[in-house]
C-alpha cells in the first residue's frame, strides 16, 4: 500500500489564504469595475458621455453647430416626457433648453435619466451647467414639469480634424422609474 501525502500543512494553508485573498480582491475589483469606467468615461468623453462645467471661459467662435435633442421613456414610467426642439448656434455658446415631463399615472413616480451624446467622439466637448439628468425627479400625479438644460459645446471642438465635418450633436436622454418612497 501506499502513502499518499497531503502536502505540508502550512503549504496548504498559504494556498487557502491565497485563494481566498484572490476572490476577495476579484469581488472588489467587480465593484469597483462601473464606477471606474463611469470616471474613464466622464474624463475621456469615451461613448458619449458628457462633461460638467460651470460655465465657458473660452468663449465663441464662428463655427456653426446644431445640437438635437432625444427622449426615450422605460416602459416601467409612466411619463411622457417631451424633448427640447433643436438649436442651432455658434460654438460656444451657451443655451438653455427645456425637457417637458407629464406623470400620467394616479400616483407620485421618481424618475431620473441617463444621456449620451452622438456623434461619441462629441462628448468630451459637449458641456452640460445645469442638468436634471443629476437628480431623481418626483412628479405627483397628473404633474407636469419643465427641466431645463444649460449647456454649451466646448470651443476646442474645431482643434479636433476628426470633427471637421461634424456639423450636429444629439444629445439623448432616457428616463426610467427609480425605487424609491413615493414611487
Amino acid at each position: 500500500m501506499t502513502d499518499v501525502s497531503l502536502g505540508h500543512p502550512n503549504r496548504n494553508k498559504r494556498v487557502a489564504l491565497t485563494l481566498a485573498l484572490l476572490v476577495v480582491g476579484m469581488v472588489g475589483v467587480a465593484y469597483a469595475a462601473v464606477p471606474l469606467y463611469q470616471l474613464f468615461c466622464k474624463v475621456t468623453g469615451l461613448d458619449g458621455t458628457t462633461q460638467v462645467s460651470s460655465g465657458n471661459p473660452k468663449g465663441v467662435i464662428d463655427r456653426q453647430m446644431t445640437v438635437r435633442f432625444d427622449s426615450n421613456v422605460a416602459s416601467r414610467l409612466p411619463w411622457t416626457v417631451t424633448a427640447a426642439k433643436p438649436v442651432t448656434d455658434k460654438v460656444g455658446t451657451t443655451e438653455t433648453v427645456i425637457y417637458t415631463a407629464t406623470n400620467n399615472s394616479d400616483k407620485p413616480i421618481t424618475g431620473q435619466a441617463t444621456f449620451n451624446v452622438t456623434p461619441e467622439t462629441t462628448g468630451i466637448y459637449f458641456n452640460k451647467i445645469e442638468c436634471f439628468c443629476f437628480t431623481e425627479q418626483t412628479l405627483q400625479p397628473g404633474e407636469t414639469v419643465e427641466m431645463p438644460i444649460v449647456f454649451f459645446v466646448d470651443p476646442d471642438l474645431a482643434e479636433n480634424r476628426d470633427l471637421d465635418t461634424v456639423r450636429e450633436i444629439t444629445l439623448s436622454y432616457t428616463f426610467y422609474a427609480v425605487e424609491s418612497e413615493g414611487s
